[in-house]
């Protein structure tokens, strides 16, 4: 069948294929939600290079990231060529159409994943990413309790104003646009200083720790996000869950009532058509992170705290600890 998606009709085989067994969304399902927030999404993805994150057979079958263009691409989708950290380069999906994202979603897109850079600039992000990440013994509140202090420490340090919304599962993201003047390294070390900042304020709730065996009942500022090629869902994506729940933007105001379940395939074309999106005005923004880099300097000159492990694909980076989680260094000194 054919849908139409801005004016521009994309092609959708197999539409009863069922994507969601639990609660029986099709194909058909996921591409009309992707038409019913279609201006929403667009805006989270606009200009970016973007992963798929894609199920051709639903939920229970096979799946994979897809970072290079897809073969048989439209032409009316441009792509943006980006470099990984080991040195290879690649041509990225770069959505300019609402068309684009149902597209995708013909080929078994759940999740789209943006870098936060544009296609003219794809070295210097224009967002700096927060990703709250409830570990074990946490929930969805402790994620809140940490957005609360987050937002605070974010006014604090230059008067930055973060966009949050739900993960899709028991997390929070906090998005801060940015003047795309720094690198990849910079963003992450602002999002460093973040982290260490809200450790300091709530010790027995938040943590910054990279090992999982440190980090203990709090939510993990997971920094990484912020480097090159690492990459969160975007707000109004899929995630790839039994109900089919999906990343909902947020008003600083519903983060309390909010619950994650309550956002999913079949509830946010309603939400959408009501409230419209909520992130609509967050591309009027560009914080500086002069203050949090300032933050990064003290704590590395006053305190002797400096970088913090990179994930485990990436090649040693300057100035990085040992990448050997603390147990082991226990055992084997010489690691």
């Amino acid at each position: 069948m054919e849908l139409e998606a801005a004016g521009r009709t994309v092609r959708l085989s197999s539409p009863d294929k069922v994507f969601f067994p639990e609660r029986g969304f099709t194909k058909l399902d996921l591409a009309r939600y992707y038409v019913a927030v279609g201006p929403g999404i667009l805006r989270a993805l606009r200009g970016r290079p973007t992963t798929l994150e894609r199920y051709p057979d639903g939920i229970e079958g096979e799946w994979f990231f897809q970072k290079r263009a897809p073969k048989g691409m439209p032409d009316w989708i441009p792509t943006a060529h980006i470099t990984f950290p080991s040195g290879r380069s690649a041509d990225e999906m770069c959505p300019t159409e609402e068309a684009a994202v149902v597209w995708a979603a013909q080929y078994g897109t759940l999740t789209f994943h943006p870098w936060p850079v544009r296609a003219d600039d794809v070295d210097h992000p224009d967002e700096l990413r927060i990703d709250l990440d409830p570990q074990p013994g946490t929930d969805y509140t402790d994620a809140v309790r940490a957005a609360h202090e987050l937002r605070a420490v974010l006014d604090e340090f230059g008067g930055l104003r973060g966009w949050p919304k739900t993960s899709g599962g028991r997390g929070l993201h906090v998005f801060v646009p940015i003047e795309p003047r720094w690198t990849f390294t910079q963003v992450r070390r602002a999002a460093i200083a973040v982290g260490r900042e809200l450790e300091r304020r709530m010790p027995e709730q938040v943590t910054i720790k990279w090992w999982k065996e440190e980090r203990g009942a709090r939510v993990f500022v997971d920094y990484n996000q912020t480097a090159r090629d690492r990459t969160i869902a975007s707000a109004y994506s899929v995630r790839p869950r039994p109900r089919a729940t999906v990343s909902a933007p947020l008003r600083w105001a519903e983060v309390d009532s909010a619950r994650p379940r309550d956002f999913d395939l079949a509830t946010m074309p309603a939400r959408f058509a009501e409230l419209g999106d909520v992130h609509a005005g967050m591309d009027e923004h560009a914080h500086s992170l002069d203050a949090l880099l300032e933050l990064a300097r003290r704590d590395e000159h006053d305190h002797g705290l400096g970088d913090l492990p990179y994930p485990p694909e990436y090649p040693k980076m300057p100035g990085e600890p040992k990448r050997v989680r603390p147990s082991r260094a226990r055992e084997d000194p010489a690691s």
